[in-house]
This record gives structure tokens, C-alpha cells and sequence, in this order.
């Protein structure tokens, strides 16, 4: 196909508009969560993405995983992660599981933080799409995004109930039989 053809042209305009729309919102969401809580938008997305607990104990995720989650390179998830074990809001172990591998969870002072930002993460999440949808060429996109949001929170799971012990990694949760039992 040559260089001009319409479709690609299309395309690529698409791209673009898509590109300047994530930019615009990550650069609103990243200066409120900074000057709000001292955090970036990958260090919230990381403890974010490790708070959701996931089938099996203790509730962690191995850090290929993690990287895959806030799409990352592993050495640049390892970087990271390792401001956040500093601060003191992530641990990281051998997993019970598979001993070649390494996990993170978020500690109790990492989900206090998280729950701190969320309402500042959340606000200028919206402030950045309100103001995005005020730009003609971002809109379509803007609506789109909000239809996602819409159909996926009609099918969505119910997230754990708040305030319920995390269990220390290797351990059964009450009322589990044990392995081998």
C-alpha cells in the first residue's frame, strides 16, 4: 500500500488522537497524585494492581506477572518495586509456590497509601477525561472509554470486601483445610 492511503492516514490520525488522549490524562493524573500523596501513576498502578487479591494464599502476585499487569519491563518492575519495598509499602519473598520465583505484595502501610490516593486518583481521572471530551478530536474517544466502563461494570466481578485480614504468605485461611489434609 503507498504512504497516503487513506485508510493508513485514517489510522494513523486514529493513533495519534489516542496517543495525545493518554498523554494528556496520565500528565493530570500523575501531578495530582504526586503533589497529592508522593506518588507516580506506575507506583499507584503497581500497589493498585497488588491489592487485588488473587485465587490462592496470601493474596500475591510473582513479579513477571506484576510486570505484565502494569506493563512494564521486568527490570524496570524490579526498579520499581524496589522504591516502593524502600518506602516500606511492598515485601518481597520466595513464593511458596514455585521457589525460583519472587513475590510482592503490598503491606498495610502501601494499602493505607493506596486508599489515601484513590479519591485523588479517581478525581482527576475524571477531570482529565471531562476536559478531554471538550477537544473535538478526543471526544469520540473519551465516549468510547466510557461505554467500556459502562458494559464492563455491568458484568463485573464484586471486588473483596474491605477490611478483611490479608493472610501472611504460606498461611491457610480460616475455615481452609490444609494442603494434604
Amino acid at each position: 500500500m503507498p504512504a497516503t492511503d487513506p485508510a493508513l492516514t485514517g489510522l494513523a490520525r486514529n493513533w495519534s488522537a489516542l496517543s495525545l488522549l493518554h498523554g494528556r490524562v496520565e500528565s493530570r493524573v500523575e501531578h495530582a497524585l504526586r503533589s497529592g500523596h508522593g506518588l507516580s501513576v506506575r507506583e499507584y498502578s503497581l500497589l493498585d494492581v497488588l491489592s487485588r487479591r488473587h485465587e490462592g494464599p496470601g493474596g500475591h502476585r510473582q513479579m513477571k506477572q506484576v510486570a505484565d499487569a502494569v506493563v512494564l519491563s521486568q527490570s524496570a518492575t524490579t526498579r520499581l518495586v524496589t522504591r516502593l519495598e524502600d518506602r516500606g509499602l511492598l515485601t518481597r519473598y520466595l513464593c511458596d509456590t514455585d521457589r525460583r520465583g519472587i513475590c510482592t505484595e503490598v503491606t498495610e502501610a502501601g494499602l493505607a497509601l493506596l486508599d489515601e490516593a484513590r479519591p485523588t486518583h479517581d478525581a482527576a481521572l475524571r477531570r482529565a477525561f471531562d476536559e478531554a471530551a471538550e477537544d473535538p478530536a478526543l471526544a469520540p474517544l473519551v465516549r468510547t472509554v466510557e461505554q467500556l466502563n459502562t458494559s464492563a461494570r455491568a458484568v463485573s466481578v464484586p471486588a473483596p470486601a474491605q477490611g478483611v485480614p490479608r493472610q501472611p504468605p504460606g498461611s491457610t485461611p480460616p475455615g481452609t483445610p490444609a494442603p494434604g489434609s
